[in-house]
């Protein structure tokens, strides 16, 4: 079995153990990079080959900081990195290079990763299609003419790709349950506060997006998130940490209780195949032991949906408002960018209250539902992977999109009520793109859905047991 294939847990194993050295497994990481990249186009900003084969060298007789410790590792473009250009997808920050890391970064950086270069994102993380103006579209590993979906599209990619053996991502509408979707991985949003941002901007009101990992194998998917997690003092809401790696063990789905919410009563819009495909791994499920029960839509689709662009909008008119309101700047930003800002300028603090208000009522009633159920089920996406230079799904079957982030809205229940929430691969759809489920648990209940994940992961093991297809340099037709 070639490096790259291995696991970042079975590689982590192999060198702390000394049979594996980190410049090894540099090497292998930088030449499937050199010959699936060109087509991908997933990893961005790629540091120097020779500086990065000194740095793994120099791992090699080290003492290990941590689990990562000389894996390559490449970190998601949103997220500031010191030493290595940090765009956001943004014609305004192509060339900014950042004199300090996160703290997300500088946690893995901590762990002992060797950062080769970012993953590619949309312009300012918004939309689930990463292209951007300063490096372009990131194609789908198991169709170069789709998208890998986004914002965390560029961490989706290479991941399935195996060219990076783990990955990070961020997620406020979807962005790591969607692509993981789309890719054929795993992708967790962790309950919100268990990985905490910086202590930059606000960090009262805007509880909507968190980072978390993204995975091959729900084993690194705990370590990675076990390094992600922990207070940050300057930030409030903090989660307690558990020992992810460890509740993995004895995994399984025997009676555990699966409410499964589908398209939410006909609210969500899904292209053929998407439920009928979610609903056959649930059945699977039901073999293992689950009980699957279909329920009604536990909260009305559209309060949530107004809720969500509401409080969306005002964080993104006040988080961008220097750049809308320099005209030379404003001329730079992409027009989903200034629609979201626009929509916030005018909004009162009596819609923002009542928007909250829904929030605290689905919250309340979320928890309701998670006393009798262990997880919520829903698909992770309502469209299969879309022609790579589409911007957005203009409508889905004979319903028109009125926003270009309403076909996404499956995801909104998860990321308004702050639940952790795991994207499990469930197969592939007639085209043969693949198509993930969403298993969403109690607040604090990381554990349990990463458990459940473990289980379901030992059954079918997606990711391996079918592949994408690539050829070395192959590029769309």
């Amino acid at each position: 079995m070639e490096l790259w294939q291995y696991s970042a847990s079975d590689l982590a194993r192999q060198i702390a153990a000394r049979k594996l050295a980190p410049s090894e497994v540099m090497a292998a990481c930088l030449a499937r990079i050199a010959d699936l990249n060109p087509a991908l186009n997933a990893i961005v900003s790629l540091r120097d080959g020779d500086v990065l084969m000194a740095e793994a060298r120099a791992a090699d007789d080290a003492l290990a900081k941590g689990w990562m410790h000389g894996l390559p590792h490449a970190v998601k473009d949103l997220c500031a990195t010191r030493g290595l250009r940090t765009t956001w997808g943004s014609p305004l920050f192509a060339d900014h290079v950042p004199a300090q890391d996160d703290l997300l970064a500088a946690r893995m950086r901590a762990a002992g990763a060797i950062f080769v270069g970012k993953t590619n994102v949309p312009e300012w993380g918004q939309g689930s299609h990463s292209f951007n103006p300063v490096f372009g579209v990131t194609r789908n590993p198991y169709d170069l003419a789709r998208t890998a979906g986004g914002s965390s599209g560029g961490a989706a990619a290479a991941l399935a790709a195996r060219m990076v053996p783990v990955a990070d991502g961020s997620d406020m509408m979807g962005s790591l349950r969607n692509p993981a979707a789309f890719c054929n991985v795993y992708g967790f949003r962790p309950t919100w506060g268990l990985v905490p941002g910086d202590a930059d901007g606000d960090t009262h009101l805007a509880t909507l997006a968190t980072e978390g990992p993204m995975a091959r194998c729900i084993e690194d998917l705990a370590r990675l998130l076990q390094v992600q997690a922990g207070p940050n003092p300057e930030v409030p809401f903090a989660q307690p940490v558990q020992n992810y790696v460890a509740g993995l063990e004895g995994a399984s789905l025997k009676g555990k209780r699966i409410a499964w919410a589908a398209d939410w009563g006909g609210a969500y819009a899904m292209e053929p195949g998407i439920l009928d495909l979610c609903a056959a791994a649930l059945r699977q499920m039901e073999d293992m032991g689950a009980i699957v029960e279909p329920i009604a839509p536990p909260f009305p689709a559209e309060q949530l949906w107004q809720a969500w662009i509401t409080l969306r909008a005002m964080l993104n008119a006040n988080a961008f408002r220097d750049r809308y309101d320099a005209p030379a700047k404003r001329a730079r930003l992409k027009p989903e960018t200034i629609w979201e800002i626009e929509q916030g300028l005018d909004l009162s603090a009596r819609a923002v209250y009542e928007a909250s208000l829904i929030r605290s009522r689905w919250y309340a009633h979320a928890a309701r539902l998670f006393q009798t159920y262990d997880a919520l089920a829903l698909p992770s996406a309502q469209v299969w992977p879309f022609p790579a230079e589409w911007r957005w799904p203009q409508s889905i079957g004979d319903r028109r999109m009125d926003t270009y982030h309403r076909w996404m809205e499956v995801v909104i229940p998860v990321s308004l009520a702050g639940l952790p929430a795991l994207s499990v691969p469930v197969g592939f759809g007639a085209a043969g793109l693949p198509m993930g489920l969403q298993l969403a648990g109690r607040i604090g209940n990381d554990g349990g859905i990463l458990a459940m994940g473990q289980a379901w992961h030992e059954a079918t093991d997606w990711p391996n047991r079918q592949p994408p297809p690539l050829a070395p340099g192959r590029r769309p037709a």
